[in-house]
C-alpha cells in the first residue's frame, strides 16, 4: 500500500511524524492511501488507539483525509507541501510574472526612516527594552485615523508581523480542530494552505469581480461554517474589490449569521485606488487587517490589526506570552513613512493599473478573457492550466499555476504585472494566447 515507504514509530506523536516527513519527502504523494488502523498498529506493535490518535492528529494538521469505509489518505494538497511549492522558477533568460512580488520602484527607501526611529531609540532607550508599549502610539494614532477615515469601526489597534500572522491569530483566537472556514476560491494561496495547517476545513466560496458571491456565502455559512474571510481589494489572484452593491448584499447575508467570525484583509490599502467598503461590525466578531508589504516593502513585516474588543484583546493576549510584540524600530519606521506621505497612492494605484488594464486589454483584442480591477494580477481562466504554464515558459514566460489558489474553481493562471514595461505587454499578451491555442482548439 505505502510502496517503499515504512511507517515507523512507537508513540502516536512519532507515528505522525513519520507519516509527515515521508510526505514532506514526495515518498508518500497526494492521494497516497494509508493502512488501516488495525493493519499499521500490528506491523509496530502498538495498541490501535495509539495509531487513531495518530491519525487524528494527521488530520488536524491537515495532512490526511478520512473517506469512511474508504480509509484514511494523504490529501490532495497535504499542508505539509505548500502551494508555494506548485510553481515554475523561471530558468536564466524567462522573463519572471509569476512572483506576486510589488515593484521595488514603487516603494518608498527606507534607510532615512529606519534611521530617525534608532535615533529615537536612542533618545528615549525604553522604546528598545522589554518595558516598552506593544504598539507604537504614533503608529496607532495614524492607524486609526486612516481606518475612521475609511469608515472601519472602531476597534482597539493591535500589530502584526504581516497579514497572514493576522489571520491566523484571529482565527486560532476562536476556532478549535476541525471548525469550517469560508474563504475565497480561487484566493490567496498562503490562506489556503494555513487553514487545513490550523485543522480547519477550507469551504471554499465562489467570487467573481466584486468579491465573494453572496449566494455561495450564504450556503457556506449555512452549512456550517464559523468563520469567513473576504479580500476587500486587490484579491489575489484575481484582482476582484467588493463594491458598494456587493457589499451591501454580502452584509446582509452576514446579519443572518450574526455568530460568524468575520476577518477582512485590505491588503490592497495604498496601491488601489477604490474605496473601502467594510463589512466590519456587521457580526459580533470581526477582524480588519492591513499590510504594509505591497505599499511600502515585504520586509517591513508590519500590518495593522483592528476589530472588536474581544478578538484584540485575544490576539495581543496570546501575542503577548509568545513573540509579545512587533519591532517597535519598525513600527516606529512605518509610522514615519505615513507621516510623511513617502507614497502616493494614487500614483502607485495608477501605475498598477496602467499596466494591468493595458495587459487585459491586449488579451481581449486576442480573443483571450481576463479578470483585474485592482491590485498587480491579473486572473486567466484557461482550459488546460498545466499545458499553458509549460507552454508559456516555453515562450519565454514563467507564470504562475492558477492550482496555488484554487480549491475547486476551474482553472486558470496568475499572471503579475508589477514588473512590466509597456513594450513587454503585447509580447506577453501574444505569448500567453499562443499557450492557449492547443487547448481553445481542442474545445473548439
Amino acid at each position: 500500500m505505502l510502496g517503499e515507504y515504512r511507517i515507523t514509530g512507537r508513540g502516536a506523536s512519532e507515528i505522525a511524524a513519520s507519516v509527515e516527513r515521508g510526505v514532506a519527502d514526495g515518498s508518500l504523494e497526494p492521494g497516497h492511501p494509508l493502512p488501516p488502523l488495525r493493519e499499521l498498529a500490528g506491523d509496530l506493535g502498538v495498541n490501535p488507539n495509539t495509531v487513531a490518535a495518530a491519525y487524528r492528529t494527521l488530520r488536524e494538521r491537515g495532512i490526511i483525509e478520512t473517506a469512511g469505509r474508504r480509509g484514511s489518505r494523504i490529501r490532495a494538497r497535504p499542508v505539509s507541501t505548500a502551494r508555494g511549492a506548485i510553481r515554475v522558477d523561471a530558468p536564466p533568460g524567462v522573463r519572471d510574472v509569476s512572483h506576486g512580488n510589488p515593484d521595488p520602484a514603487l516603494l518608498p527607501p527606507l534607510a532615512d526612516v529606519l534611521a530617525a526611529a534608532a535615533r529615537r531609540q536612542r533618545r528615549v532607550p525604553e522604546l528598545g527594552l522589554y518595558s516598552g508599549p506593544t504598539v507604537e502610539p504614533e503608529f496607532a494614532r495614524l492607524a486609526r485615523a486612516a481606518l475612521d477615515a475609511d469608515g472601519v469601526p472602531p476597534g482597539p489597534i493591535a500589530v502584526t508581523s504581516g497579514s497572514l500572522d493576522a489571520v491566523e491569530r484571529v482565527l486560532a483566537a476562536h476556532l478549535r480542530p476541525g471548525d469550517r472556514v469560508a474563504v475565497e476560491d480561487p484566493g490567496w494561496g498562503s490562506l489556503l494552505d494555513l487553514v487545513p495547517a490550523l485543522g480547519l476545513r477550507p469551504v471554499a466560496v465562489a467570487v467573481d469581480d466584486e468579491g465573494p458571491l453572496p449566494d455561495a456565502a450564504a450556503r457556506a455559512l449555512a452549512g456550517g461554517a464559523r468563520a469567513i474571510v473576504v479580500t476587500d481589494r486587490a484579491q489575489n489572484p484575481t484582482g476582484g474589490a467588493v463594491g458598494p452593491a456587493r457589499a451591501r448584499e454580502l452584509r446582509e447575508v452576514l446579519r443572518g449569521f450574526p455568530r460568524t467570525l468575520l476577518i477582512e484583509d485590505d491588503h490592497g490599502h495604498g496601491i488601489v485606488d477604490l474605496p473601502l467598503h467594510p463589512l466590519a461590525g456587521t457580526t459580533d466578531h470581526w477582524a480588519l487587517v492591513r499590510s504594509t508589504a505591497k505599499a511600502y516593502g515585504p520586509d517591513l513585516r508590519t500590518a495593522v490589526l483592528t476589530g472588536d474588543e474581544t478578538t484584540v484583546d485575544r490576539v495581543t493576549g496570546r501575542q503577548f506570552v509568545g513573540p509579545g510584540w512587533v519591532s517597535r524600530l519598525l513600527q516606529s519606521a512605518v509610522a514615519r513613512l505615513w507621516a510623511e506621505h513617502a507614497i502616493d497612492p494614487a500614483a502607485v494605484a495608477g501605475a498598477y493599473g496602467e499596466r494591468r488594464d493595458a495587459l487585459i486589454t491586449a488579451l481581449g483584442r486576442r480573443g483571450v478573457a481576463a479578470h483585474g480591477r485592482s491590485g498587480m494580477n491579473v486572473w486567466v481562466p484557461v482550459g488546460d492550466e498545466t499545458g499553458t504554464v509549460a507552454r508559456l515558459l516555453h515562450a519565454g514566460w514563467a507564470a504562475s499555476p492558477g492550482a496555488r489558489f484554487r480549491i475547486s474553481a476551474p482553472p486558470g493562471i496568475r499572471l503579475t504585472v508589477s514588473g512590466l514595461t509597456g513594450a513587454e505587454i503585447d509580447a506577453l499578451a501574444d505569448a500567453v494566447t499562443g499557450a492557449m491555442e492547443p487547448a481553445r482548439r481542442s474545445y473548439g
